[in-house]
């Protein structure tokens, strides 16, 4: 069995702590019963912001994303009719990485 981080309970008590004037901004994600990894990237973004250059290159080759998220960028891809350039900039992400999850999970 994997063992996941509960990110609402995290985030709840990051906002509740640190942040509270940002409640009403992930009010929408906290509602949720289940965190996707694109929420949990979301309200990262809301509550801290955007940082300088390197703290962002550092934090994007250390996010990890599930199955589920996976199929939700690729349908997102399908849905918007993007190419593989333009989803990778879209979500951050490799050209490389999208066509290798696009080999693994819809061939």
């Amino acid at each position: 069995m994997k063992m996941i981080p509960d990110y609402k309970k995290i985030y709840q008590d990051i906002i509740a702590e640190k942040r509270p004037e940002k409640a009403a901004s992930c009010e929408i994600f906290l509602k949720k019963e289940n965190l996707t990894m694109l929420d949990v990237i979301a309200m990262n973004n809301i509550i801290f912001g955007t940082s300088d250059e390197d703290a962002a290159v550092f934090n994007q080759k250390h996010r990890s994303y599930n199955e589920q998220t996976i199929l939700h960028i690729l349908n997102f891809q399908k849905e918007n009719n993007l190419n593989n350039i333009q989803l990778a900039s879209k979500f951050k992400l490799s050209r490389n990485t999208v066509a290798k999850w696009k080999k693994k999970f819809l061939n």
